[in-house]
């Protein structure tokens, strides 16, 4: 019997029974506490801005947010986690007369697309305090419209399926749970501004981390309003947890992962070099709401490669280990998203503010707030010392060569790209899209920016990116109220700020309106000489990297041609077959490497092609050469001395921050 079958029956038999709904989920849920009569709120509580609708309802459809209320409660206990279910029930009390909204978000903080969390959410049950069954009604794909009984109270049962650890989802299995809140708990509209409380039933020997606030009684946490609570992941397992005390603050490393302490504490010191080095960058760590910054690092084998900022805490999960250059790949994602701390969860677009929790949220300024975060990870490692000078000109290199060999950046601006991620940020779709020609990462493209911006401040104007990040910090990022800035920016708030750092209005105008608004490429090759370094073309054939064998032993153009390719001009596009290279059959890798191997760049050979629709033909085939670039020390050789200036300026750049 299927699953829902067995819910239906189930749910029948009750009602015949005489048995409230609710009695289904006595088995598998702890006793919750009667909601406490509803008592009027002494006055008003302030409005939330980070994604709380005290606004227009976080955009959302419906009411606007009213007044603070009895808090918003929720139970969340694990009867079937080994089939990644969680069992979730929210209780709603104090309800004026009128049907009560409860949607699922359908967007997440720092995922810029939409995600439609309600996919997951299944056997919904709902009743009043004394467990009687309430009116339910579904308006809409997103959520419910429950009419309360007469004691005000609405308690909203569902099950939620899990299965996937990472910065958006949520994952559940025997071994632990990992929340993001937007994907487990729903929500009422215009109850936003009320206080939270959550209840983990958490199985034996689980430990809890999370930003929540702990509220008394055990596993039982709390938050301001559900704006908070939806920025607040929390990790629960057998976890292995380090404090120390930064500045007048505790900053917690809590660990889910198969290594031994000592293998945890040699990472903590790592993290501890890396929260200096960035707070060094700003000059203060920030003041975190409840005195406390934590980092959820879920490195179990059934974790997804991700992580995602938030106020006081981030998601780090991954499947891998802290052995070896594992260690070092897990902590590259620390140094990016502890940098989020200040810049985009504290330095925030203004188009970001508040979050929009049901439908995607667009802004113009993603090459900054995650281009530059991007750059500043990596200066960080190099910084720390976890990278030597040619690992981090490794990275210097890959920025430089995703901007020369990317289509779309010859046509689109900064902002233009920052404005894709509502498609691009791991948003879902299954129709064949032309990325490939006209997208570049706001992360490629911002990092690489960053790079010419920090370069040409240090050469040009006695000035750094590390100051006018302090100016955008001081400025927008750190007065802030009610769990959200005071002050976002706007991009003209930005140019201002470069000018003053630069002390030349003229260059940051310049500089904006050629690389932000417009798409002239940055002058790397002069920027980086500034430093001492070379940009050198690899000089590789673009055919290698375009064309892959599938189990068959055919030669298919495996993704769109890119403009001015070889393939493109050809005619070619994915799915493509070559027959026949330079006369040569190809039926296997070694075979394709050995005519290219007899050819240099930009030489012309004869290929016989079939197309996806079955069509053969003869077609004459430039092999052109990829634009990327390897950025080498000039005195790499002992080819180029270096000037003192040069020595100067690179040993400024690269050299840690802490003092």
């Amino acid at each position: 019997m299927s699953n829902l079958k067995y819910a239906t029956r189930l749910l029948a038999l009750a009602l015949c029974a005489g048995l409230a709904p609710a009695a289904l989920w006595a088995q598998t849920v702890p006793p919750r506490p009667r909601p406490a009569p509803a008592k009027p709120a002494a006055k008003p509580a302030a409005k939330a801005k980070l994604g709380a609708p005290a606004k227009p309802a976080a955009k959302a459809p419906g009411a606007p947010a009213k007044a603070a209320g009895p808090a918003v409660r929720y139970a969340v206990a694990f009867p079937n986690a080994v089939h990644h279910e969680a069992r979730i029930t929210a209780t709603f009390a104090g309800l004026p007369p009128g049907p009560l909204r409860v949607r699922m978000a359908r967007s997440s903080p720092g995922r810029y697309s939409q995600h439609d969390f309600i996919k997951n959410v299944y056997y919904v049950v709902a009743t009043d305090g004394a467990d009687h069954p309430l009116p339910t009604a579904r308006p809409d794909a997103y959520g419910w419209d429950v009419t309360p009984g007469a004691d005000g109270t609405v308690v909203f049962h569902y099950t939620l399926y899990a299965n996937r650890s990472d910065g958006t989802y949520a994952g559940v299995d025997a071994q632990h749970a990992h929340l993001n809140a937007p994907a487990v708990f729903c929500y009422a509209l215009g109850l936003e501004n009320r206080p939270v409380e959550v209840q983990f039933n958490a199985l034996p020997d689980w430990k809890i981390a999370t930003q929540l606030q702990p509220a008394g009684e055990k596993n039982t946490f709390s938050a301001p309003n559900w704006a908070y609570l939806m920025d607040s992941p929390t990790m629960l397992g057998a976890q292995q947890v380090r404090t120390w005390e930064e500045d007048g603050q505790t900053i917690a490393l809590a660990v889910m992962s198969p290594d031994t302490p000592a293998a945890v504490d040699e990472y903590m010191q790592r993290v501890q070099q890396v929260v200096r080095e960035e707070k060094a960058i700003f000059g203060e760590l920030p003041t975190y709401d409840f005195g406390r910054y934590t980092f959820l690092a879920n490195y179990l084998p059934q974790a997804t490669s991700d992580g995602m900022e938030h106020r006081n805490s981030t998601s780090l999960t991954a499947p891998r280990d802290l052995q070896g250059a594992n260690a070092l790949s897990n902590l590259g994602t620390v140094t990016h998203e502890f940098f989020h701390a200040w810049n985009v969860k504290r330095i925030r677009p203004k188009d970001l503010e508040p979050f929009n929790f049901q439908r995607t949220n667009m802004s113009d300024a993603l090459w900054l707030a995650e281009g530059f975060t991007q750059y500043y990870g990596e200066l960080t490692l190099r910084r720390t010392h976890d990278y030597d000078d040619a690992a981090f000109f490794d990275k210097v290199s890959d920025w430089v060569s995703e901007r020369l060999n990317s289509p779309g950046a010859r046509y689109t601006s900064a902002v233009g790209m920052s404005q894709q991620a509502v498609f691009a940020d791991r948003g879902a779709s299954i129709d064949p899209v032309n990325t490939a020609n006209t997208f570049l990462s706001y992360y490629y493209y911002g990092a690489g920016l960053a790079l010419a911006l920090d370069l040409e401040l240090r050469r040009d104007h006695r000035a750094t990116l590390d100051q006018y990040m302090q100016a955008l910090w001081q400025q927008y990022g750190k007065k802030q109220a009610n769990f959200a800035p005071t002050r976002p920016y706007t991009l003209p708030d930005c140019q201002r700020v470069l000018g003053e750092v630069a002390h030349d209005t003229a260059y940051a105008g310049q500089f904006f309106r050629r690389y932000v608004y417009g798409h002239e490429q940055p002058r790397f090759a002069e920027d980086l000489q500034a430093a001492g370094l070379a940009v050198v073309p690899t000089h590789q054939l673009a055919l290698g990297e375009q064309v892959g064998f599938d189990p068959q032993g055919r030669c298919l153009v495996a993704g769109n041609a890119l403009i001015g390719s070889g393939l493109y001009k050809a005619g070619l596009d994915v799915g493509d077959q070559l027959l026949m290279l330079d006369d040569k059959p190809l039926r296997a890798p070694a075979d394709l490497d050995a005519v290219l191997k007899r050819h240099a760049p930009n030489q012309i050979v004869s290929a016989q092609v079939r197309t996806r629709a079955g069509a053969e033909r003869a077609v004459q085939l430039l092999l052109n050469e990829t634009a990327s670039v390897q950025v080498q020390r000039t005195e790499a050789g002992a080819k180029t001395p270096l000037t003192p200036a040069q020595q100067s300026l690179r040993d400024a750049w690269l050299a840690s921050q802490v003092r």
